[in-house]
């Protein structure tokens, strides 16, 4: 789920480490203080999932995500339920020495993830 979401991020042009290299106005970092996950059908070694990411909430600081997995079967055009998650993330800026501070998703980040 962690990996979706990033990727989803890095599409919106929200980076997903802070660094000096882009904006500091979109360096915040995303920890969870969620994680649920509810299984409907086994996924196999190798099996192609089809992962879909939905924002849910846009709060003061945290964001709620849902998840849902799917496989798409050889022998039918009808996808397979794999799974339903869903996480919530805070968003912290990042101090050297790698303190967590919690803070309000900056204008510019919270635009990005209303867009998706």
């Amino acid at each position: 789920m962690e990996s979706a979401e990033h990727e989803m991020l890095r599409s919106v042009g929200i980076p997903v480490l802070p660094d000096a290299d882009h904006d500091q106005g979109l360096c915040v970092t995303w920890p969870r203080v969620n994680a649920a996950c509810d299984y409907f059908n086994a996924a196999r070694f190798e099996d192609w999932l089809d992962i879909e990411v939905a924002v849910d909430k846009i709060g003061r600081s945290s964001v709620q995500y849902s998840i849902t997995f799917t496989r798409l079967d050889g022998a039918s055009d009808q996808p397979t339920r794999i799974a339903k998650g869903s996480t919530v993330v805070v968003c912290c800026r990042l101090h050297s020495g790698g303190g967590l501070e919690k803070v309000d998703i900056p204008d510019a980040v919270r635009a990005k993830l209303e867009s998706f």
